[in-house]
Parts: structure tokens; C-alpha cells; sequence
């Protein structure tokens, strides 16, 4: 077994799980402890089997629960050191003995799934990305993206499954009533990434991938994007590209409820 769900996902809060045969791990928790412990018992796992929450970044709609679900449910917690300096309210209230480090450039297990982290570029302390593995496949969770680089698309370009950000529509943001200056942070070179290129990154994968076969959009601004418009420009941005979108199935994660499970074993 070898499952992926979007508990929640988008800028109000975003949380994953990831499921082996032996092990269970959120990667975020950027909800209320209740709001996740729903989600979990809405797709029949007990919240008590999980074991670890995975942080990408600082961030609130990434960490809002993390410290009150360690605390509640004696859940280690994994972080870099300079995500931990940057989350004194989180990491204050975890039992020091459920604090975990890693770094950007070292896999780690958590039982027996592998975890290799990789840097992103987002106005954040150490913001990672992961790819995780277990039994010869491989998914990534990559959002937050401020721009693509090289690197990033060669730390997924293995990946049987994407959690991929598609945050905004340049339009709708262009006109929305955001500040300037949170306007140009969306749309800088270390804020996120929208849906165009969203389109690009998939584009890019579909011709140097052949084991790609599903991506889930995530992310999304609920003020500067739709589901509906996400899935349309990414896809007409695949087509644009002469990509062939027959064998990967293209989804969307959504804010309020758990996605459908993936099952890549």
C-alpha cells in the first residue's frame, strides 16, 4: 500500500497524509487540530496512528496545529533547525523529546518510508519540498513555489504522483483588491506559482517522465483563482505544449474536504 489524501489544501490550510503499510504521516498541518482529526476519521484513519507530521515551512497555513497534536497525541514532529528558530510558538509546545531535524540535502525514514527533502524558493526560514518513497515509487508534494528552477524540476522529474501548487490567475489578481505590495509577493520570484505555470511544470515532466501518471493541483488562492479555472488553464497550457495528457490524470485538491485517496500500490 502506498496512498496519498489532501486533508486540506489551499492559502487557508493546507495538510497531507501519506500512507504506507506501516506507516502513516501528515505533512503540514495547517488547520485546527479538530479540523484534521474530522478529516482523518472521514477517511477511517485514527488520528493515534499517525506517525509524524513532516513541515514544510513555518508558515501558518502549514503549522497552525502542529504543537497541539504532538502535544495531544505524542506525534514526533519533523522540521529543519531554521524552520524550527522561525516556529518558537509551535515548537514551545512540543515535549523536546518530539523534536526532529533534517536537512535539505539528507533523506530520512519514517518507518519505512523514505523522505527526501529539497529546497524551494519561497519567502520562508528553510522551505522544502519532498519527494517520498516506499516500494519503488516515488510521489513529490511541491508547493509554495515562487519560480521553477532546474533543480526543482529535477528533484520531481521521477515522480509517479504530484501534489503540484497552482495557486493563482494572473488576471484575477492583477484586479483583485490585494495591496500592491502583497500583489507583487504572489506573483514574486519567492511567492507562488500560478496557474500557467503550473501547466509549464507538468508540460516539462510529461516529456522527459514516462512514469508520471497523476497530479493534483493544490494550493489554490481562494481570492485569485477557481478550481474550475485552475484544472481549464492547465490543461490548454499542456495541449499548447503538444503534450500528450492521455496517460496522466490531471485533479484538483480542495479546501474544505479530503480528496479522493491515491493509491499508487
Amino acid at each position: 500500500m502506498f496512498n496519498f489524501c489532501s486533508l486540506y489544501s489551499g492559502s487557508s490550510g493546507n495538510s497531507s497524509l501519506v500512507q504506507s503499510d506501516k506507516t502513516n504521516i501528515l505533512i503540514d498541518a495547517g488547520e485546527s487540530a479538530r479540523k484534521i482529526e474530522n478529516a482523518l476519521s472521514s477517511i477511517n484513519v485514527p488520528i493515534n496512528s499517525i506517525d509524524a507530521i513532516v513541515v514544510t515551512h513555518e508558515h501558518i497555513d502549514h503549522v497552525k496545529s502542529i504543537g497541539t497534536l504532538s502535544k495531544k497525541y505524542n506525534i514526533p514532529v519533523y522540521a529543519t533547525e531554521k524552520t524550527w528558530k522561525a516556529m518558537p510558538d509551535q515548537s514551545d509546545k512540543i515535549d523536546s523529546k518530539l523534536l526532529r531535524y533534517f536537512s535539505p540535502s539528507n533523506n530520512f525514514y519514517v518507518g519505512d518510508i523514505e523522505i527526501s527533502p529539497f529546497s524551494i524558493p519561497h519567502d520562508a526560514a528553510d522551505p522544502c519540498g519532498f519527494n517520498i518513497l516506499t516500494a519503488n515509487k516515488q510521489l513529490s508534494i511541491a508547493t509554495d513555489l515562487g519560480h521553477i528552477t532546474p533543480e526543482l524540476l529535477s528533484n520531481i522529474s521521477k515522480s509517479d504522483f504530484i501534489l503540484l501548487e497552482s495557486n493563482y490567475d494572473p488576471e484575477i489578481l492583477k484586479f483583485s483588491k490585494y495591496p500592491y505590495y502583497l500583489k507583487h509577493r504572489i506573483s514574486g520570484e519567492y511567492g507562488h506559482l500560478s496557474n500557467i505555470d503550473a501547466g509549464n511544470v507538468i508540460s516539462s515532466l510529461l516529456k522527459n517522465n514516462d512514469n508520471l501518471k497523476s497530479v493534483m493541483l493544490g494550493h489554490l488562492s481562494k481570492e485569485n483563482n477557481f478550481p474550475e479555472l485552475a484544472y481549464k488553464t492547465v490543461v490548454e497550457e499542456i495541449i499548447n505544449n503538444k503534450c500528450n495528457l492521455d496517460n496522466v490524470s490531471i485533479n484538483v485538491a480542495t479546501r474544505e474536504h479530503p480528496s479522493d485517496l491515491i493509491k499508487l500500490i
